[in-house]
């Protein structure tokens, strides 16, 4: 490719999403559309402020700089891989975490209810006292509940210890050691026995196995165990409620995200009383369960 036809940020740019819209990429992991990927790829790797693009829209690059830029595009477009996974980072917020292929990319409507404290549901923010995570993954909803209840302990959980490796790396960078406790296990299978969580929460494997067959090819480089669901995407939610009970306090609650899965979670706990919160997508992502119900 001849790198003397872009000598700016805005040329790269252009050719990004010019690349992109043409390679049919999806865009599922952090970026909207092709223009955040593209902006957000090249400001990235020419190490500029991700928040300030117009300063530097016009500047003259070096030689060696284009090329950088253009082989990640060039990448992001032939491998169909995840723009986090290229620049080893993904944001929840205000949050940022590393990442790579050996965690899904952090993604979550949860992440929206932590700085409101899942209000109305819970009364006092400094009296949750233990929080347990299950499938943590990267280890980011531990890390920002931890931060948002700074009076709790959090368990984070997850059964894959490469994924736990990744967490370890944010929870050191955040220097969250002595808070968030991570633990190698299949769901509540090492999880200390008799303790009692205020808050279980989870954003599990839910994708069913008709949508897991139409995957877009950016998905496929995520671990499939941290995505598949089972034939109606529920079979890890299952063992989660079943066992939530009876590590829950008196007036605890369950928090699992199932994003677009209503129906099949109505269909396995419709009798229970979901309680459906609301996110940026609607009030059909992320459910509710008190201890009371779970008791049932």
């Amino acid at each position: 490719m001849d790198t003397t036809l872009y000598t700016t940020p805005r040329d790269l740019i252009r050719h990004a999403v010019t690349r992109f819209n043409k390679a049919k990429l999806f865009f599922g992991h952090g970026s909207a559309e092709a223009y955040d990927e593209a902006a957000y790829l090249t400001l990235h790797t020419l190490a500029l402020p991700l928040d300030r693009l117009e300063p530097f829209m016009d500047a003259r690059l070096q030689p060696e700089e284009v090329a950088e830029v253009l082989a990640v595009i060039e990448r992001r477009a032939n491998e169909r891989v995840p723009a986090a996974y290229i620049t080893n980072e993904a944001w929840l917020g205000t949050y940022n975490f590393y990442v790579d292929e050996r965690t899904i990319v952090p993604r979550s409507y949860i992440a929206e209810l932590i700085p409101s404290y899942f209000a109305p549901w819970v009364n006092d923010a400094d009296n949750v006292s233990n929080i347990l995570e299950l499938c943590t993954g990267s280890g980011c909803l531990a890390i920002m509940m931890a931060d948002a209840f700074p009076d709790a302990v959090v368990d984070a959980v997850d059964i894959s210890g490469d994924a736990l490796e990744v967490a370890r790396r944010n929870v050191d960078t955040y220097k969250l050691n002595d808070r968030v406790n991570l633990i190698q296990s299949d769901l509540y299978a090492n999880v200390p026995a008799g303790k009692k969580y205020d808050l279980i929460i989870s954003n599990p494997p839910y994708v069913n196995s008709s949508s897991m067959a139409k995957l877009p090819q950016e998905y496929l480089h995520e671990p499939q165990i941290a995505l598949d669901g089972g034939a109606d995407g529920m079979d890890l939610v299952r063992k989660i409620v079943a066992g939530a009970a009876e590590r829950l306090t008196d007036d605890g609650l369950l928090i699992v995200e199932i994003g677009n899965e209503k129906e099949f979670a109505e269909a396995a706990f419709g009798e229970l009383g979901l309680t459906w919160l609301t996110t940026s997508q609607g009030d059909d992502m992320v459910f509710l369960l008190t201890a009371d119900q779970l008791k049932i």
